[in-house]
């Protein structure tokens, strides 16, 4: 019996070793393809680094030009006179518009190719979590099978007491690497969730980038466009733009001095009949969507006719025929569209002493008179060159938003929702 006992031992200690030899031999075997194309992944790592370097420093090339530009505008904004110098900015403003252009196309490519690489990461690191799942499933099972033989079962298969040591310690050293090969495991998952982060943080940042890219084209543009009307205007004789500039400032202190006298008997009118406690709160909200951007700010130094006014408002980026939405509950002051190319705005009045303005409008939904609530839709905006309601100094589709307190115009940002 004690014979039979010890050869049935002996069968079973071959088998558990031979499964330790063959899953030494199978782990090799399985992670050398794994090594391939770790070694082969971190070579396309170090391409697409050495990518985005190149990209980082012909970026930092690009900005100094833009550095130079913007400096460049500065000194001939101080120096403007006439005409032909605002022409020099407009050409400067233009050259320094386009190379942010090619930076932000490089600033795309450069956040393409972090993508690129994060991906490789994510591959890279999913592929040893999943060799490490099955290293750890067959750490697992061998454990189990060699915890089925008892240590008598040990000691008598072994002819010597080293021989029972040594294969203790096997043991201990399987043990230690399951606790190894779980810890990697850990890690990698946790360097796995960061990296997939990083990822989502890229793939936003890229699109932050196209999206501002679309406003730098519309920025160039409309730069482009206020270039060729004050070519147009260099060749009017002297007297011819002397007369013109005459007309378009006349223009413009009509429609403030009107603005400011019809909101004053407003706004007495208003109190006499007690209307405006049905205005409620004066807090304002956009009148469009300002996710394009605003192409011209209060009093803004790089507008283009600011050698005829300054700019009396924000410039609101909106496609022509964009819905314009009452900021706040208000009266309608005054409507000035005559269906032709004039300029054309809505006047509305709201508590607090604010009232607001929108120009170059291509179409009105509301009658002077009527009262409004937040949010109702007064009208459509315009401003493309030559359309209805744009008049005649405007470089592309916009809405003209200005905010008046007590009928001076005043910051319209401070009373916006911040961007």
């Amino acid at each position: 019996m004690l014979i039979e006992l010890k050869v049935k031992i002996k069968n079973r200690k071959i088998s558990v070793m031979a499964f330790l030899l063959l899953m030494a031999l199978g782990g090799s075997c399985f992670l050398f393809p794994s090594i391939i194309a770790a070694q082969s992944s971190s070579s396309d790592i170090d391409a697409l680094n050495q990518k985005i370097s190149d990209k980082k420093n012909s970026i930092d090339s690009l900005q100094k030009q833009i550095d130079a530009y913007t400096e460049n505008i500065k000194i001939k904004q101080a120096e403007a006179k006439d005409l032909n110098d605002q022409i020099g900015i407009l050409n400067n403003e233009i050259a320094k518009i386009n190379l942010n252009i090619e930076v932000t196309n490089q600033k795309i490519e450069e956040a393409n190719l972090e993508i690129q690489s994060l991906n490789i990461k994510i591959d890279q690191l999913q592929k040893q979590i999943d060799d490490l799942k099955i290293k750890i499933s067959q750490y697992i099972r061998l454990i189990y099978k060699n915890d089925q033989i008892s240590y008598l079962e040990v000691m008598l298969t072994n002819d010597n007491f080293s021989s029972f040591f040594d294969q203790l310690k096997y043991a201990e050293e399987i043990h230690s690497n399951l606790k190894n090969s779980l810890t990697k495991f850990v890690q990698n998952q946790a360097d796995l969730e960061i990296e997939k982060q990083n990822l989502e943080a890229e793939v936003k940042k890229e699109e932050d980038l196209k999206n501002q890219l679309q406003r730098q084209m519309a920025e160039l543009n409309e730069k482009n466009s206020a270039k060729q009307i004050v070519l147009l205007q260099t060749n009017l004789t002297q007297k011819q733009y002397q007369s013109y500039l005459s007309q378009l400032k006349s223009q413009q202190q009509k429609i403030n001095s009107d603005i400011v006298s019809l909101e004053k008997s407003i706004r007495e009118k208003l109190a006499e009949e007690a209307a405006g406690q049905t205005l409620g709160s004066s807090k304002l909200d956009w009148p469009v969507d300002p996710s394009r951007g605003i192409s011209a700010y209060f009093h803004d130094k790089d507008y283009p006719f600011k050698y005829i006014f300054e700019h009396s408002g924000i410039d609101i980026r909106a496609y022509q025929g964009t819905k314009i939405k009452a900021p706040a509950n208000g009266y309608v002051g005054k409507i000035q569209f005559a269906g032709n190319k004039n300029y054309a705005y809505i006047l509305l009045i709201h508590n607090d002493g604010i009232s607001t303005v929108y120009g170059h409008i291509s179409a009105t939904y509301v009658k002077t008179n009527d009262f409004v609530t937040r949010g109702q839709v007064i009208g459509l905006s315009g401003g493309m060159p030559g359309s209805v309601g744009a008049g005649p100094l405007t470089t592309g589709p916009h809405l003209h938003f200005e905010v008046r307190l007590n009928g001076i115009p005043v910051n319209p940002l401070n009373y916006l929702p911040a961007l």
